[in-house]
């Protein structure tokens, strides 16, 4: 049997550490509920864009998106989520900010009008003049 005297003479207050752990327990299987614990688990750990690896020491680094912007849209088997670095993240926050604002980027259907003024469309008529001045 294990003697419950630690080197400073105390005894070990069992009932305390058994409380310790419990909560230790309840606190973890609360953090694997969330459903960033949960795609970690489902997903490997690489950025979904840019491809970047993640380990343990930089996991922290690693978010889940959801991909259709609704966070409050979490299924179980992960479909809503991807894995992301934190810059891939935030350019994918970017492009959403622009869509909903009307520009689209990544296709041909571009909302803003395209610039008309050439401020060089007469610069041949103009050269002409001062080669005429000049001669």
């Amino acid at each position: 049997m294990v003697d419950k005297m630690k080197t400073t003479g105390k005894k070990i207050d069992t009932e305390k550490l058994d409380k310790i752990v419990a909560e230790a327990r309840r606190d973890a299987d609360k953090r694997l509920e969330g459903y960033r614990e949960q795609s970690l688990r489902l997903h490997p750990w690489i950025c979904g864009r840019c491809s970047r690896e993640f380990t343990r020491a930089n996991l922290h680094e690693l978010t889940v998106h959801h991909k259709d912007h609704d966070h409050s849209n979490n299924p179980s088997d992960g479909s809503n989520w991807e894995n992301l670095c934190l810059y891939c993240h935030d350019n994918e926050h970017q492009r959403y900010v622009d869509r909903v604002r009307g520009f689209d980027g990544l296709t041909e259907n571009k909302t803003t009008t395209k610039a008309t003024f050439n401020p060089f469309a007469d610069l041949a008529d103009k050269m002409k003049k001062g080669n005429d001045k000049q001669g």
